[in-house]
């Protein structure tokens, strides 16, 4: 326990005698931190706004002109039953002519030359929200329209499929750029590490004619990479909420759009960027007294 306190100490008194070349290097660490943070809390907020429009989507289903009672009431069972429907709703012939009406407003009596309703009934499916994959909903389209009394199966494919394919690229993306960065924090500490070693290379060759072990020499090396990830992270964390809470506030106030796009961000979401500076400062300061020859 001595033993880890007095690294402690020593680490902290040389981040305040290397104060600057520490603030240099904490700077440059939480920018790269804040970067991958912003780009992480870009993808969140895309991923909830297509989760939110993604609820409401669902296949439209056109019967044929003249279908029975009962076969649209064996239909509507058949659907009920599809664990894969989270809602059905059923528009008669009248109600898709009366939207239809509403829809047109004043252009609305180029339906009166109409001698009957040329709309046919239709059935308005919601499919559960973890079904809603291109190849999926495609394949559901094709088996509902075997079915009898369906005439067309519409959905939007092109939509569902652009959405799909944005919300991947920005997960993959993520992924890469957290990499880069990762490395680069990783080298940055690395770089840092080194430099106090050497500076401090006479007092680690009395600690050592006094019989100090590697560990004990080493210890302080590598809480001062974990304090830099820490205090790295913890400006991020503090820079992500105030450029987030100017957004949400300030330019809402002329931009009320925004709102549908930004999501309030939970305290949690402000936690994994002194871990990360934590864990990705140690590795780096580990490696760098790993590869010293004393």
């Amino acid at each position: 326990m001595r033993i880890f306190l007095y690294s402690v100490e020593t680490s902290l008194k040389s981040l305040w005698r290397e104060k600057w070349i520490n603030l240099l290097t904490v700077l440059s660490i939480s920018i790269g931190l804040l970067i991958i943070s912003a780009f992480a809390t870009i993808t969140h907020n895309l991923d909830s706004v297509l989760k939110r429009w993604s609820r409401d989507f669902g296949l439209v289903v056109y019967l044929n002109d003249g279908l029975s009672k009962e076969a649209e009431d064996t239909l509507t069972a058949f659907f009920r039953h599809d664990a894969d429907i989270s809602g059905i709703k059923y528009i008669s012939k009248e109600q898709a002519l009366e939207e239809l009406r509403l829809t047109l407003g004043e252009q609305s009596p180029v339906l009166e030359g109409f001698e009957d309703n040329p709309l046919p009934s239709s059935f308005e499916l919601t499919l559960k929200q973890e079904r809603l994959d291109p190849v999926f909903v495609q394949r559901k389209a094709s088996e509902i329209k075997r079915l009898n009394g369906v005439e067309e199966v519409q959905y939007g494919e092109k939509w569902l499929s652009s959405l799909n394919a944005l919300a991947n690229i920005m997960k993959v993306s993520v992924v890469f750029l957290g990499g880069a960065v990762f490395i680069a924090i990783a080298f940055i500490t690395y770089s840092t590490i080194k430099i106090f070693f050497y500076r401090r290379k006479d007092e680690i060759e009395t600690l050592k004619l006094l019989g100090a072990t590697r560990s004990f020499i080493r210890l302080p090396f590598l809480l001062e990479g974990l304090f830099i990830g820490i205090m790295a992270g913890a400006v991020s964390a503090l820079g992500l909420f105030g450029v987030y809470s100017l957004v949400m506030s300030k330019v809402a106030g002329f931009l009320p759009s925004i709102n549908i796009v930004m999501v309030p961000l939970p305290l949690k979401a402000y936690m994994p960027a002194p871990l990360a500076g934590a864990l990705m400062s140690f590795l780096g300061s580990f490696v760098a007294v790993g590869t010293i020859k004393y």
